[in-house]
């Protein structure tokens, strides 16, 4: 009686994934309603502002997205050197200390195409007044590079050291600190100048100082962290550990670009359309990622299971974890699914008012765009979770062709194809993001199901 009373592998996995996941999706879900503050703050300066700011984010996520991806190669090598426990507090800080120094490169790159975006968003044909004004955004935002990369390294340790709540509950203040910051500067009270758009992009730039040092802070007053020591002897270089970040990190980096672009390049197919068009397709993408933070979170965490496992050099249990955030991202996406068709206008009243005359044109658009995300909901988070899981394999090269052939060769193409060429509009262009996400989550499953065969978890212990 006692033995069968015992939960099975599977069962374990899916609490263990569910214990490290809820924390993660609860952040990411927070992290969304930071940039949706912005967006709610925004929308009241006007379409042209919200327009710009649109493609100023836009952009500057997509770079945010990309660093931050590669710096998270840190993740699955802390979570394999956690499951050898051969000297995993020394190899943990190499990898941390190294994704550091990543993350100060990257940011300074990052912050030289930022002070370019008014010239780059003009050679894509955006209007005049609006590439003007999203240049300004950029210069004030760029400051918030290299605290949001460093962040993000710093959540990947805390996380895959078990304390993801620390994620959660730093996201939360960085809410805090962002709503405050868009009341005081957009709109000028207690005294402040109304700085208008540009008081929304310093506020952002607080509030990823505010998050870093949030960071810093936790790590220093939690025992188990702590013994750690990150910031001693940080100059110290840790080449062969720098080289394995680059080696796992820089096609995840790519992998993020190739969906991230093929979203980003949406918005600029949009802004040639119209400006009622793309302030429609940037409210219903915001609902559509605020439903896939859920399943990217439970991505974070396969990532992390499935590298632990990886490192103990255990098949078995790399397969139940591989499943059982499958399962849990399945099931999932079927609640925002259904809301998004059944009730789109409420979706979108978290963003704007849909019963507002002068959003009438957005938020048709909008509605048109969400039954799109709808379908593509079960997608998408497949595609979330098997990225992650394969990601804990350290298996990020063949993925990063998978998607730069499935995103690209076929999502764009279709985007263009009936966004332009057809009497579809944007609606054809969202018919393109589907097929995009489509065809990579079929042949990221293709590959995870094929691990054994392709040698993808060898036996560390053999």
């Amino acid at each position: 009686m006692a033995e069968t009373s015992l939960p099975s592998p599977l069962r374990n996995e899916l609490r263990e994934t569910l214990r490290l996941a809820a924390p993660l999706a609860a952040a990411n879900l927070l992290q969304m309603l930071v940039y949706a503050i912005d967006v709610i703050f925004v929308a009241r300066l006007g379409e042209t502002a919200l327009a710009a700011s649109s493609l100023a984010t836009t952009l500057f996520g997509l770079m945010m997205w990309c660093t931050i991806g590669l710096t998270g190669a840190c993740a699955p090598l802390i979570a394999a050197e956690l499951g050898r426990r051969r000297h995993a507090v020394r190899e943990v800080r190499r990898s941390v200390r190294m994704a550091l120094w990543l993350a100060v490169a990257c940011g300074l790159l990052a912050m030289a195409v930022a002070a370019k975006g008014e010239a780059l968003l003009r050679l894509t044909g955006q209007d005049a007044e609006v590439s003007r004004q999203a240049g300004r955004f950029l210069e004030i935002l760029l400051w918030a590079t290299i605290p949001n990369i460093m962040a993000g390294v710093l959540r990947n340790f805390v996380s895959a050291l078990g304390r993801p709540v620390f994620a959660t509950g730093i996201t939360a203040l960085a809410i805090l600190v962002n709503a405050l910051g868009n009341y005081v500067f957009v709109f000028g009270h207690f005294g402040a100048p109304v700085m208008g758009l540009d008081g929304s992009a310093l506020s952002s730039v607080l509030t990823a100082f505010a998050m870093l040092g949030a960071y810093v802070l936790a790590i220093r007053a939690d025992r188990r962290l702590r013994r750690y020591h990150l910031f001693g002897r940080w100059w110290r270089a840790e080449w062969a550990r720098l080289r394995d970040l680059l080696r796992i990190g820089l096609p995840i980096a790519l992998i993020i670009l190739a969906e991230g672009g093929l979203f980003s390049s949406a918005a600029f197919l949009m802004g040639l359309i119209g400006q009622a068009q793309l302030a429609g397709h940037t409210v219903a993408l915001q609902v559509a990622a605020l439903a896939f933070q859920i399943p990217f979170g439970i991505g974070q965490a396969a990532t992390i299971r499935v590298g632990y496992h990886f490192g103990a050099g255990n098949h078995a249990a790399v397969g139940h974890a591989g499943k059982a955030a499958l399962l849990m991202a399945l099931v999932y996406m079927a609640l925002p699914a259904a809301l998004m068709i059944g009730a789109p206008r409420f979706v979108l009243g978290l963003y704007v008012d849909p019963a507002a005359p002068q959003n009438a044109a957005m938020v048709g658009f909008a509605v048109q765009y969400l039954a799109i995300a709808a379908a593509f909901q079960l997608f998408d988070g497949m595609q979330a979770v098997l990225a992650g899981a394969l990601r804990g394999l350290q298996d990020t090269r063949v993925p990063m062709l998978l998607a730069l052939a499935g995103y690209w060769l076929c999502g764009f193409a279709t985007s263009a194809v009936l966004g332009f060429l057809t009497p579809l509009g944007g609606y054809g262009v969202w018919l393109g993001l589907a097929v995009g996400l489509i065809i990579v989550s079929a042949l990221l499953g293709q590959r995870w199901w094929r691990r054994e065969r392709l040698g993808l978890v060898p036996d560390w212990r053999d």
